[in-house]
């Protein structure tokens, strides 16, 4: 998995170090008898193998592993996005049963929309179920605390229960507190009927499928029949009822979209210095790099950017992961690089057609290759 290999003697170090290349990689160093492998990142390698393979001083406690190893392999890295991600394959590799330990990954919360349930309702997981279920699953958030606010305040434009049962309808039960504020359409008591109740949890999906742009649209709609009607009370409170949607989903942030359609493209910096390194994006699946060179060659001289671009990315096959679990580490990766307060690289989302922001992609590759601030870099969303 790792590009290149060389053996370690003792005596031959200070060339074998001479040989590695003082730049940011992701290295493995095998041991000479049945121990695990030695793996890590690192921002230097040549730094680093001297550190741990060196010849030690005589008072120090820094690990060393000068007369265990016997192999070194690593592959250089343009990112900490790359490192992170080749680590994570790496590791995934070598130890199946405790890679997730070593990462310390940290699941990205989403909301999960129980379409399997009698009577869907929605609610805050870090978790992906099967993939091939009734659940879909939004996101992702950069906490917790932001994914429940922002899953609150959406409800409240709509009549969907709240309550986490499975219900069993009885006309005698007295209902809950969203029933009496007339803030559920309370199913639980037959207080609508299953079509009506289907109709409402239609809309909420529209919601959070469209980012919001479906309810501003029917809210706006309206309000503009209301002004037309000259019925201006009525216009007013739908008015105001659309700037306070608004507000709500402008919280939220660019990577957000359901699940199995969250598909892009991540811009990082090349270990190849005439390169950017690509990473598609499919369902929340993140593919292996490809390095694209800048300045093209000759025979493709004639052709635009955008079009090498595309090109480049056909010819790749975009991988599918094959459990819910990897798809929860795939996002646990993309978040814990795009919710940083700093970070390098863009990321570009397709639209509703499948088709990427072609045009924002070629200045987004121009910028990170002259290493320049990119153009979606947020402050972390407030709650």
């Amino acid at each position: 998995m790792l590009a290149h290999s060389l053996e370690f003697a003792p005596d031959l170090d200070e060339a074998i170090f001479a040989a590695v290349p003082a730049a940011s990689a992701v290295f493995l160093l095998r041991a000479n008898d049945a121990s695990e492998p030695y793996i890590s990142k690192t921002s230097n390698l040549r730094r680093r193998l001297q550190r741990l393979l060196a010849m030690p001083t005589e008072h120090t406690k820094r690990l060393n592993l000068r007369h265990q190893v016997r192999q070194i392999e690593y592959t250089p890295t343009g990112s900490d996005f790359e490192s992170g991600f080749l680590l994570y394959k790496v590791l995934r590799e070598i130890f199946p049963k405790k890679y997730s330990e070593r990462m310390r990954l940290r699941f990205a919360p989403l909301i999960k929309f129980h379409l399997d349930n009698a009577y869907p309702r929605a609610s805050i997981t870090t978790r992906i179920g099967r993939l091939n279920g009734a659940s879909v699953y939004y996101g992702p958030f950069p906490s917790r605390a932001f994914a429940e606010q922002f899953a609150s305040d959406s409800l409240d434009f709509f009549k969907m229960r709240r309550c986490v049962d499975d219900l069993h309808p009885d006309p005698q039960f007295p209902g809950c507190i969203y029933s009496e504020m007339k803030m559920c359409l309370a199913p639980c008591f037959k207080g609508c009927t299953d079509e009506e109740y289907a109709g409402e949890v239609n809309r909420v999906k529209n919601y959070f499928d469209s980012g919001g742009d479906s309810l501003v649209r029917e809210i706006s709609s309206a309000r503009d029949s209301a002004s037309t009607d000259l019925d201006f009370e009525n216009a007013a409170a739908l008015h105001t009822r659309v700037e306070k949607l608004k507000s709500v989903q402008g919280r939220l942030p660019e990577v957000f979209q359901r699940i199995d359609r969250l598909n892009g493209l991540i811009v990082q910096p090349s270990s190849n210095p005439e390169c950017v390194a690509l990473f598609s994006v499919s369902a929340a699946s993140i593919s292996c790099p490809i390095n694209f060179p800048i300045q093209p060659a000759e025979a493709a001289q004639a052709r635009s950017m955008e079009a090498r671009i595309q090109s480049a990315l056909e010819a790749v096959a975009r991988e599918q992961t094959k459990s819910a679990l990897e798809t929860s580490e795939h996002l646990a990766i993309l978040s814990r690089w795009f919710f940083r307060s700093s970070r390098m690289g863009e990321i570009f989302l397709e639209d509703s057609n499948g088709e990427l922001p072609m045009r924002r992609v070629v200045r987004g590759v121009s910028r990170v290759y002259r290493r320049e601030r990119p153009e979606n870099v947020i402050a972390s969303p407030p709650i």
